[in-house]
Formats: C-alpha cells, sequence, structure tokens
C-alpha cells in the first residue's frame, strides 16, 4: 500500500508534514490534525472561531481528495483544557452541517502555541 500526500491550496505548505494522505487501493484518507489557521498562517481568534476554521480545513483537505463530509468515519477533536467545549460544539453546526460521525472529544494539556482546538479525521472514499 503506497500513500499519496494530499495539500490543498490555500492551507500552510510545510515540507515536514502533509495536511492529508491518501491510501492507494484502500481508500482512505487521514486528514492530520487541523488547527483554526488561515491559508497565511494566521489564527484565528477565539474557540469558536478557530473551530469554524480549522472545520473549515478540514473539509478543504477532504474536497482536494474527492470526498466531503459524508465520507468521515471519525472526527478527533482535542481542545485545550482551558476551553468551555460547549463553545465548540456550538461552532460545529454551520460548518459540518448534517452529516453525523463518529467523533472522539479530548481536552489536552496544550496544543501548539495559540491554538485552542486541533481537529483530524479518518474518511473512507
Amino acid at each position: 500500500m503506497t500513500t499519496e500526500a494530499v495539500n490543498p491550496p490555500g492551507l500552510p505548505a510545510n515540507p515536514a508534514f502533509a495536511q492529508g494522505t491518501l491510501s492507494a487501493g484502500t481508500r482512505i484518507l487521514v486528514v492530520g490534525g487541523q488547527n483554526g489557521v488561515d491559508g497565511t498562517g494566521a489564527m484565528a481568534s477565539g474557540l469558536a472561531a478557530q473551530t469554524a476554521q480549522a472545520l473549515r480545513n478540514v473539509l478543504a483537505v477532504l474536497a482536494a481528495a474527492g470526498a466531503g463530509p459524508e465520507h468521515v468515519a471519525r472526527l478527533g477533536v482535542y481542545l485545550d483544557a482551558s476551553t468551555d467545549p460547549t463553545e465548540a460544539y456550538a461552532a460545529v453546526g454551520p460548518e459540518w452541517r448534517q452529516h453525523p460521525t463518529a467523533v472522539v472529544v479530548l481536552r489536552v494539556a496544550g496544543l501548539r502555541p495559540g491554538a485552542l482546538v486541533e481537529i483530524e479525521a479518518l474518511a473512507v472514499l
């Protein structure tokens, strides 16, 4: 099995990692952890805005691989322990819409500097 990097335009590029990987043959897309940053690397302000941007980033990686939220089997959401999860939950609806999936939400000691949320996804195409 081989994997192909999925790095959609408009998301920060980094030679050390891919925004997602697509597995040949099995058609599984693994979307790496997305923070609330835009294409320039600027971090959104506040948990709700970061959550919405992180989800838009997940959707961009999915779209670059020819997928959408209906293909996602699992979302992993990591919240900084200092945050109120209800604020993050409220921001999910407008971005994710009506595509229920298995979700794991973890509160962690910390993420990259300035980040309050990180979201990863596993999609089956």
